[in-house]
């Protein structure tokens, strides 16, 4: 995750006036999320979430537009609460993404300890995440200071290899795994101490191949709740290099407890378990946060020493990968009242491969910077209450 977005100063004001309810899409951030593919996915997914609450599509923001009535967004980013006040956003029922007391908040640096009681931290600091969360994440540390940075390595060395993963950074990017204190040294070294002060790093223990990564979720749009467990995909990007390629959900109709009613394998319980743990005490342990749309990314492998390891890496609660299958399930529900649990994929393909026939497409082009992609979504069952067990 990165630096969240937040309005600095009033908006201006556009001659033209929105429709009461209408739905549109918001770059929150123009440093992230801005490319060609990001803006059509993001247009697409507004798009086909205003068909689901029965309003129009009014497309991007453009700073603030004088309206009706209480517009609903579809952010890029995770909003800061001034943010949202200043937009009008109340609560979940006014955006698809959520909404954070302080920009830490919606960072991966929430989900470890630091090293020591009074190591450097951002205003809002509460402690008792970490203690609440300790059996749902991997062993690891968070810290705002190059110098308890390396305490938090050294400590995590003492067990195996160590991950480096800055705060502001997404899908992965940007991490460096360290095997002794020299690379330690050497990859903190490189990092500049106002932005450790302004956002921290994450510092966990790196589990050995192969490592599975689960998403756990639920998205609530229009009176309907979608809850899923589901598996990433990786592909090769047209540079060669290994990113997000997809995921494939299992979504059922209503919250977590709808999700552990389900005949589920051992380890897939567990991520469920461990994301409902770290959803739970993010919101008593951050007054003011919210959340229409969330998503756990689980890692599973083993622990340097052989063991067993399952832990929630990191938070989304903004429009994600996965989003084009979470919307696909909410139509499914939408339009089979007596449909209970569906089955999506979402695909993102490198190269000038055509999505198959009947897939909803979310982009579809040369993007400027990632080059040709597709991106898009298939429903391949659903089960209805008939074939419930």
């Amino acid at each position: 995750m990165h630096a969240l977005f937040s309005l600095q100063s009033p908006p201006d004001v556009q001659a033209s006036v929105l429709p009461a309810g209408c739905v549109v899409a918001l770059t929150a951030d123009h440093r992230h999320f801005d490319s060609d593919h990001e803006h059509a996915t993001r247009a697409e997914a507004a798009r086909r979430l205003a068909m689901l609450r029965g309003v129009g599509f009014r497309g991007e923001f453009k700073r603030t537009l004088p309206c009706e009535a209480p517009t609903y967004f579809v952010p890029s980013d995770t909003l800061t609460g001034d943010a949202a006040d200043a937009l009008g956003i109340t609560d979940e029922h006014d955006l698809f993404g959520g909404v954070v007391p302080h920009p830490f908040v919606g960072t991966k640096v929430i989900t470890h300890p630091l090293v020591y009681q009074s190591a450097a931290k951002p205003k809002g600091w509460n402690p008792a995440f970490a203690k609440r969360v300790a059996g749902s994440v991997l062993r690891g540390y968070s810290a705002f200071s190059q110098d308890e940075a390396l305490i938090a390595g050294k400590r995590v060395l003492d067990h195996g290899n160590a991950r480096v993963k800055p705060a502001c950074a997404t899908g992965g990017r940007g991490q460096t795994v360290v095997r002794n204190v020299a690379a330690l040294e050497h990859c903190i070294g490189q990092m500049r101490e106002d932005e450790l002060r302004t956002h921290g790093v994450v510092i966990e223990e790196n589990l050995g191949e192969p490592v599975v990564t689960l998403s756990v979720g639920q998205v609530q749009v229009a009176g309907l709740r979608a809850s899923y467990h589901g598996v990433q995909r990786m592909t090769r990007n047209n540079h060669g290099h290994m990113v997000y390629g997809g995921s494939d959900l299992t979504l059922v109709r209503g919250g977590f407890d709808a999700l552990l009613a389900l005949d589920l394998a051992p380890n897939v319980r567990l991520a469920i378990e461990q994301s409902r743990t770290y959803h739970e005490a993010a919101e008593e342990c951050f007054p003011g946060f919210y959340a229409s749309r969330i998503n756990y990314d689980v890692a599973q492998g083993l622990s340097p020493g052989g063991e067993p390891r399952s832990g929630v890496l990191e938070q989304s609660w903004r429009l994600g990968g996965a989003t084009g299958a979470e919307i696909a399930g909410l139509e499914s529900f939408r339009d089979r009242p007596d449909c209970r649990q569906v089955w999506a994929s979402c695909f993102e393909v490198h190269g000038t491969q055509q999505a198959p026939p009947g897939a909803t497409v979310y982009f579809r082009g040369n993007d400027k910077v990632a080059g040709e992609l597709v991106k898009y979504t298939v429903v391949s069952e659903m089960r209805t209450d008939a074939h419930a067990s």
